[in-house]
């Protein structure tokens, strides 16, 4: 069943897109402050330089108030009689006054001074200062703002040229407000990009804690599924991801495997070991209550308690070498000849069971790096194997050979053979084909020796067909000690 996931703000998803926001905001409003400060700048410059350009003109003029009085007389005419030549008249929202020293606003063209003349020359406190400064100051006349500079005419009386600001500085309100907008729009823009990328990318992550959850569950064939679109960081977590839990899921059915073998092992050893003590126990019964009163009977009695005890020491001895295999000894490595071994099992075989054809291929020496003793018990379990499960007159081969750098010994007879079940169990302990005779330990020993040794054992068998054990020993052996 597919989980909900909640997210908020302070989910993973939330703090992306939280940062990614963040981060856009910051840039709009630098970018917003740096443009309209570049803005401004550059249209007061532009008021500045006009400002600054007709105090030039002024200043450099030499004239008095007075002339300048008769200049605007002719220029009063000209605007009422020649209005075609009107078109370089100060525009509206410039003011042109003159001050006398302490300030005070004088009548040009003998008309008084407006409320804006008087306003201007109330704003400027000292228009000496202005005279010296080269650059305009930024003055407040009835609320509105303006630039102001000033001018000193020969008479000593100042003009004071004052240009509004006021269309500015509403045209960059404007502008911010157009700004702020946009900026908010994308903004809203981002988040929701953002909100859905985040969501896809992270769609991945979501699926290695459904995964990881289903795992804690029990479940432990899931896996995380592979992303159509994987950044890369992504794909590497999953695969790496994937690898862990398919290690888990091996550790674990291993642990399952080698729990439940070890509860057979236990149960097996404990029934045969439970078999011979109860032989032992009925015959000391019929002794102690005086049934075996013939001495044959004695004699029998004891040689079948001698014959079960000996059958308990092998299994006990056959154990104990189980329990060293799997502690993984430190094995005495020499080189060994195992065409002799081979030879030399040949020859107990045929001492043990004369009537039963014996084929040897092992020629000459081959030499391995390995334990002798180790290497004796693996051929006589093999040799003992065939023994015990095969018609006395059945044929048997036993070869050595090398074969890519890597020992073979193989023991094969024409017996009846193992279906596939018995033989995917026949390395498995206390297990024997058909319940036939023997501890079931002798195919178990094998295969421990020759793990430690570095190599593998394999089984080829077929009903009707015989069995094939081949061993497979490297050279120099890289032994587990």
């Amino acid at each position: 069943m597919r989980r909900v996931h909640r997210h908020g703000i302070h989910s993973l998803r939330g703090k992306l897109t939280a940062a990614n926001v963040g981060l856009l905001a910051l840039g709009i409003v630098a970018a917003t402050a740096i443009s309209l400060m570049a803005m401004r700048h550059y249209l007061l410059d532009q008021v500045d330089s006009e400002l600054t350009k007709t105090r030039s003109s002024l200043g450099s003029s030499q004239l008095t108030m007075r002339q300048i009085d008769s200049l605007s007389v002719l220029g009063f005419v000209r605007d009422r009689l020649l209005p075609d030549y009107a078109d370089d008249r100060p525009a509206p929202d410039s003011v042109f006054t003159a001050v006398d020293g302490k300030g005070k606003a004088l009548p040009l063209f003998g008309i008084k001074p407006t409320e804006a003349q008087l306003g201007l020359a109330d704003a400027v406190a000292d228009p000496g200062a202005l005279t010296r400064d080269a650059d305009p100051h930024d003055v407040t006349v009835h609320d509105a703002a303006y630039r102001v500079t000033a001018t000193r005419l020969s008479d000593g009386t100042y003009i004071l040229l004052a240009t509004s600001t006021d269309a500015l500085h509403k045209g960059i309100a404007k502008a911010l407000k157009l700004d702020l907008a946009v900026g908010t729009l994308l903004l809203a823009l981002l988040a929701c990009l953002t909100l859905f990328s985040v969501r896809r990318r992270m769609r991945p992550l979501e699926d290695m804690v459904e995964t990881s959850s289903a795992i804690a569950e029990g479940d432990l064939t899931r896996r995380v599924p592979s992303s159509h679109h994987p950044t890369q960081e992504v794909e590497q977590l999953r695969l790496a991801l994937n690898s862990m839990l398919h290690q888990v899921e091996t550790a674990y059915r291993t642990r399952e495997r080698s729990a439940a073998q070890l509860r057979r092992f236990v149960a097996d050893a404990s029934h045969e070991l439970r078999t011979p003590l109860s032989a032992i126990r009925g015959y000391l019964q019929l002794y102690d209550q005086g049934m075996l009163v013939e001495p044959d009977e004695r004699r029998r009695a004891w040689d079948r308690m001698n014959g079960e005890v000996d059958r308990m020491g092998r299994l006990v001895d056959e154990l104990l070498t189980l329990a060293r295999l799997d502690q993984r000894p430190e094995l005495r490595l020499r080189n060994v000849d195992v065409s002799r071994l081979v030879r030399d099992a040949a020859q107990d075989l045929r001492a043990q069971q004369p009537g039963r054809p014996v084929t040897v291929e092992a020629d000459g020496a081959l030499l391995v790096r390995a334990d002798e003793s180790g290497l004796r018990q693996v051929l006589g379990n093999l040799v003992a194997n065939v023994r015990t499960h095969t018609p006395a007159d059945v044929p048997v081969r036993l070869g050595a050979e090398r074969v890519d750098g890597v020992v073979r010994l193989s023991v094969e007879d024409k017996g009846p053979g193992l279906g596939a079940e018995d033989a995917a169990r026949v390395f498995d302990r206390f297990f024997r084909a058909g319940g036939g005779a023997g501890s079931g330990l002798g195919l178990a020993i094998v295969q421990g020796v020759v793990q430690a040794h570095g190599g593998e054992v394999n089984v080829r068998t077929a009903p009707g067909e015989g069995l094939a054990v081949t061993v497979e020993l490297p050279t120099r052996p890289e032994v587990c000690g």
